[in-house]
């Protein structure tokens, strides 16, 4: 992928498939319960569910082939007495879930009235969940199907999986029951766009899942032999490969919406302080929204100036109504003023929400943030980015943003020195309450939050466990605690890839040079660098140091019979197992523009610095 002298990138594959896919199974499985019925629907499930199938569209879709759904619920809610003689469930594979629908079936049993149950489970069905169902003594009385809907496309380049709880799940907990849907996603893109030409990846999870797709692959035959490969690269990356791209504030466009009012399923929910009215407005934010496409992956700073630019632009084509006779009024109505209506509700809308990110960025001190964050990605005045983050505590600004900086000065620093470690944590919970002693105890274990002495007395634990258990065992228990005794190696490796750029004079973030400017050109994001030197390399070969600094895992494949599209060879699946940032997003897209390639982007959902944190949080409030 060596750059060739900025060629355009290729067009990014059809993904609408992949909805139509998701939309058709459903249907078809709704349609094997005949006749009327209630639908519960988990409401997690909910917004996924509106982006392929409009929610109020099930019913009148679902009647033209007379099977009838009489009443949407959603899950957790305890429903209403209904006549309805067949209830369907259509949830994620989790054990309360389970046990509500066991209460209402355990209730209709009490009462003496007979219906028929069936559960939908999304992705895929989990034996856990048949054993509560077993034990709460209605598995016979209920049927189980798998709506394989692994794949939401979100734009024309973002593919997400909705699996938030991923992280947590894997990387916390050490469950890896998500890794099959991983593997089956993985295929069904395979089948439709590939095959794919060379897979690179690097993390533990990352492997596994290749592992399993491939076996997966060896079953079926290969779905996608014999046509034209669309992607040709696959390149797969666990989120414990780089904390630290998650836990810096973001500063591109569309990151700051994120991190501001919460992009959810691709649409965002802009309240009465963006839409100068009394009500809030769901926008769907892609490549359709013709403002929003262009300013999107922008730094903030350059953001009010294309916005102020663009006002004075649409003014002027309104201004020009003036001079026009009646038949080229006609043809302006016709033809360009919903465009021009449309574009100026969506210019109102992105200039509300950055007078409020504004507003809210200021009262919190954004610019002292950012300075710290700086400091701590540079390595320099450490002590000073470390009474930021006391006073940050002790004025008691945010338990989530305190918490993040604090892991920011871990995971750069290698962990903090004992003292440090234990004054942070009091003036924590003496600030924010005892409740987040958990909360400490899960960071310690994934590695966000250590102590520098951490390290090797774990590694001394694992040791002696290992005489104790056998081979197999042990290998479990080792795997156990590899988060708990992982370093982050961060100042080496930074040193080694240059993720802080050196400077000369101002950095142009209006004419960026490099993928540094995502972060005010203070640093590339250690994920997007791996990637771009991985593809450049065709493979690991010169970077044998940083797989080393970064505990391995590592893998290379090609298969020579997919390589001989050429066109295919440009476009790039990066993989993000553990949550994909839109700064991540920003900077690839920027890569792929130098490069003359095309990146598509699947996660396991989007997140942020909150989201990581919130995931690791014991204490609810």
């Amino acid at each position: 992928m060596a750059s060739a002298g900025r060629r355009d990138a290729p067009e990014a594959p059809d993904f609408g498939i992949l909805k139509r896919l998701a939309r058709d199974q459903l249907i078809y499985l709704l349609e094997q319960l005949p006749g009327k019925k209630d639908l519960f629907i988990e409401a997690d499930l909910m917004s996924p569910l509106d982006r392929i199938a409009n929610v109020s569209i099930l019913k009148p879709s679902l009647s033209l082939q007379q099977h009838e759904v009489d009443k949407l619920y959603k899950v957790e809610t305890r429903p209403p007495p209904s006549s309805c003689d067949q209830f369907c469930f259509l949830v994620r594979p989790r054990i309360r879930t389970m046990r509500y629908i066991a209460d209402i079936v355990n209730a209709d049993k009490m009462s003496g009235r007979s219906r028929k149950y069936k559960i939908i489970f999304s992705p895929q069905k989990f034996y856990a969940c048949e054993m509560v169902l077993e034990e709460e003594g209605v598995f016979g009385d209920v049927t189980c199907d798998e709506w394989s809907f692994y794949l939401l496309p979100l734009d024309e380049d973002i593919i997400s999986m909705e699996l938030p709880e991923f992280f947590r799940d894997y990387f916390l907990e050490g469950d890896h029951r998500w890794i099959n849907s991983i593997a089956r996603a993985l295929q069904l893109l395979n089948s439709l766009y590939g095959p794919f030409g060379r897979a690179y990846g690097i993390g533990r999870c990352a492997k596994m899942s290749f592992e399993l797709w491939r076996d997966l692959e060896g079953e079926s035959e290969g779905d996608g032999q014999g046509r034209k490969p669309e992607i040709g690269n696959v390149f797969l990356m666990d989120r414990d490969t780089d904390y630290v791209t998650a836990l810096c504030s973001q500063v591109v466009y569309e990151g700051l919406v994120d991190d501001t009012f919460r992009i959810k399923c691709g649409s965002v929910d802009f309240g009465p302080d963006v839409t100068s009215s009394d009500k809030s407005i769901k926008v769907l934010l892609n490549a359709q929204d013709k403002v929003f496409s262009q300013i999107r992956n922008e730094h903030f700073s350059s953001v009010f100036g294309f916005l102020s630019q663009k006002s004075r632009n649409l003014q002027a084509q309104y201004d020009r109504r003036r001079g026009m006779d009646i038949k080229q009024m006609k043809n302006f109505v016709s033809q360009e003023l919903k465009g021009l209506k449309q574009e100026h509700r969506l210019l109102s809308l992105h200039i509300g929400a950055c007078e409020s990110i504004m507003k809210k960025k200021t009262k919190q001190d954004f610019q002292e943030m950012i300075k710290a964050e700086h400091s701590l990605l540079e390595g320099f005045d450490i002590r000073e980015s470390t009474s930021f983050i006391e006073e940050h505590i002790d004025r008691q600004v945010s338990p989530i943003e305190s918490l993040r900086l604090m892991c920011l000065l871990s995971i750069t620093e290698n962990g903090l020195v004992p003292k440090d470690y234990r004054s942070l944590k009091t003036q924590y919970l003496q600030s924010y309450g005892p409740e987040h002693l958990l909360t400490f105890h899960n960071l310690k274990r994934i590695g966000l939050l250590t102590e520098q002495a951490a390290g090797e007395t774990l590694t001394a634990v694992e040791s002696r466990v290992s005489k104790l258990v056998t081979d197999r065992a042990a290998g479990k228990i080792t795997d156990a605690f590899n988060s708990l005794a992982r370093k982050s190696n961060f100042r080496a490796i930074s040193k080694k890839l240059g993720l802080i750029p050196r400077l000369d004079g101002e950095y142009d973030l209006k004419l960026p040079r490099d993928m540094a400017y995502v972060f005010s050109g203070a640093y590339v994001p250690l994920s997007c660098k791996i990637i771009e030197q991985v593809l450049e390399r065709r493979g690991w070969q010169g970077l044998e140091e940083v797989v080393r600094l970064l505990n391995g895992h590592e893998f290379s494949v090609s298969d020579s019979a997919a390589e001989d599209s050429a066109e295919a060879q440009r476009v790039v699946l990066a993989v993000f197992l553990g949550g994909c940032t839109f700064s991540e997003i920003a900077a690839l897209r920027f890569l792929g523009k130098e490069r003359g390639c095309k990146f598509i982007f699947l996660t396991t959902a989007i997140t942020n610095s909150a989201r990581v944190m919130e995931a690791m949080t014991e204490a609810r409030a």
